[in-house]
């Protein structure tokens, strides 16, 4: 048995070479959603041309051995680096309190707050995990520990069924539930006062941080800074990433939000019953199944694009945030760029290498993005 990204399979698991990934024909597409593929579809190894005059980090140069997107993106996340991490986040976790965040329209959050247990600096960092993550993620306990040591105060806010929390809301969590997160930074702003507030986020949650931002002016909300790192940019693009690539990929995230979602049924089992999970074998099926059942939107086009980062939605981002791009992101396609109106407020860093969310620097895989992301909330 392997683990892979938290769970196990059977026999061996080879690592695919990036360059052997990013076909596009047109077998084996999931039923009834060929439109998307074809609209969407990307290389991931080929930037656009405009994109190549963006200057990549002179900073993050990993080892020959770690130049493959998809050690980078798995070894991050896996024993002996998971482990190692939590144990160094121990005292950090032991100063960490659960509380419940009132987001407003009978919304609950759960989140965990670390305050700064020195003089500190008079800032919060708020941070949000990833799709299927969780406050507990390995690049949030990763980071949190050098931050406290820096002077922050740290808030790791769990995305609705995430983490702990499946029985806090009757209705399940979908990417596009903006108002209830802008909700939670509100809250958070209301209960610490003396603090200015960045943000975080990671994969989905940098997206989602992304989004926050946008909303900040209106929403009366102050924030200083954001890191967003690998944030989906174009969803549609993203989900053909984990449904045309390495399998390995898909399989998680399946079997991620299978778990999830019967934890919702047995917190609601006379709302939520979902036995037809096991009939679905790609993510595009599986979410339009989602979202014409439990969502308002008419379809999954329309859903995507709900919460996509392209065309004009930053071109009124006001706050100081960086965004983090691996070129060969294997879930994250770079060429979400080219659609995207990049506001002055908005600093994209790009690395040629760093899979999703890696950013190893060295066999020790000691992390690069820690540093990166302290240096950014720095600036």
């Amino acid at each position: 048995m392997c683990t892979v990204i938290g769970f196990e399979l059977s026999g061996a698991v080879v690592i695919p070479s990036p360059l052997k990934m990013g076909g596009h024909s047109n077998t084996g597409l999931p039923s009834g959603h060929r439109g998307i593929y074809s609209r969407y579809a990307v290389s991931t190894l080929k930037p656009p041309a405009g994109l190549l005059s963006m200057p990549h980090s002179p900073d993050f140069q990993p080892p020959a051995l770690l130049q493959n997107a998809h050690l980078q993106s798995v070894l991050a996340s896996v024993p002996p680096r998971s482990s190692g991490v939590r144990r160094r986040a121990a005292n950090f976790r032991e100063l960490s309190a659960d509380v419940i965040v009132d987001c407003g329209a009978g919304v609950r959050l759960l989140g965990h707050v670390a305050l700064n247990p020195g003089s500190g600096n008079g800032r919060m960092v708020v941070m949000i995990h990833g799709w299927e993550g969780s406050a507990e993620s390995t690049y949030m306990l990763s980071v949190a520990p050098l931050l406290l040591a820096q002077g922050y105060s740290i808030f790791r806010l769990n995305l609705r069924d995430h983490g702990d929390s499946h029985h806090l809301n009757e209705d399940l969590f979908h990417s596009c539930r903006l108002d209830e997160v802008v909700g939670a930074f509100g809250w958070i702003q209301r209960q610490y006062p003396q603090m200015s507030l960045s943000i975080v986020g990671y994969s989905l949650g940098g997206n989602f941080s992304l989004r926050v931002a946008d909303a900040a002016p209106g929403a009366g909300l102050a924030i200083d800074r954001v890191v967003a790192v690998c944030p989906v940019l174009n969803p549609a693009q993203t989900m053909i990433a984990l449904d045309r690539g390495w399998w390995v990929y898909r399989r998680y995230f399946q079997r991620r939000w299978s778990n999830s979602l019967v934890k919702k049924s047995d917190a609601f089992p006379a709302r939520y019953s979902f036995g037809k999970l096991r009939s679905f074998t790609n993510l595009t099926d599986m979410t339009a199944y989602f979202v014409s059942r439990y969502t308002d939107y008419p379809d999954l086009y329309t859903y995507l694009n709900g919460y996509a980062l392209t065309g004009e939605r930053l071109a009124g981002l006001q706050v100081d945030s960086t965004l983090l791009l691996a070129d060969d992101d294997p879930v994250i396609p770079v060429e979400g760029l080219a659609d995207m109106h990049v506001p002055a407020a908005l600093r994209v860093q790009r690395t040629a290498h760093g899979g999703h969310c890696g950013f190893l620097q060295d066999l020790r895989l000691d992390s690069w993005l820690d540093h990166f992301v302290l240096d950014e909330l720095e600036r």
